[in-house]
């Protein structure tokens, strides 16, 4: 949905509800939008330099398995385009698993996911030579590390009538980080990458193909 925003140079939030019909859906994506302050425009933002760091926004959702748990996430970034480290300075996640019962414990599952899926996202990564698994331990698989720069993270719930069914927080969060945060490395750069991890050494080879 992004590539084609803009291929169409359309705002990304803007063509996604213009192309959505689910209530839930629309209305996790408008929220986390409003939260974040989305300010609208086509991706990516004009470059005034390819060196440096560069800051950008982006977006994602999901309806989890259809219709178990409905998110959408707003992430923004900054690269540095000499080394190519992304840093993910602010996530804004909206969630709807319907009625809400434990607000604490669903905010919590909403930011936990957020770091799990940001870890996903920025270095988690199997790796194996011709015989067998090489990454078997916390040396050689890669995950955020005690200490680490922790974004500002807004969870926005969306609360619905307690005769609706509940459905899914646990999983709903972590789907859309990746995508989020790719994203934002596309509005910031004009860079698409496909792969995660998004390490450096991928972000360097995707900005050398940028014009």
């Amino acid at each position: 949905m992004d590539e084609l925003a803009a291929r169409v140079k359309a705002d990304p939030v803007e063509y996604r509800l213009r192309h959505l019909s689910d209530p839930r859906l629309v209305d996790v994506i408008k929220a986390a939008a409003e939260t974040a302050k989305w300010d609208p425009r086509p991706s990516p933002k004009p470059r005034t330099s390819k060196t440096g760091v560069v800051t950008g926004r982006g977006v994602a959702c999901v309806a989890y398995e259809r219709d178990n748990g409905f998110s959408a996430m707003v992430a923004e970034v900054e690269v540095n385009q000499d080394t190519g480290k992304v840093s993910v300075k602010h996530i804004v996640l909206a969630n709807d698993s319907g009625p809400i019962s434990n607000p604490d414990g669903l905010r919590n599952q909403i930011e936990g996911g957020a770091l799990q899926g940001m870890s996903r996202a920025l270095m988690e990564e199997v790796t194996w030579d011709d015989q067998k698994v090489t990454s078997f331990d916390w040396r050689t698989y890669r995950t955020l590390p005690l200490g680490f720069d922790v974004p500002k993270i807004e969870a926005v719930l969306v609360d619905r009538h307690p005769d609706e069914p509940a459905c899914g927080a646990g999983e709903t969060a972590i789907t859309v980080v990746a995508a989020a945060i790719g994203n934002a490395i596309f509005d910031a750069t004009g860079a698409r990458i496909r792969q995660v991890p998004f390490t450096p050494e991928r972000v360097k080879a995707a900005l050398s193909e940028v014009s």
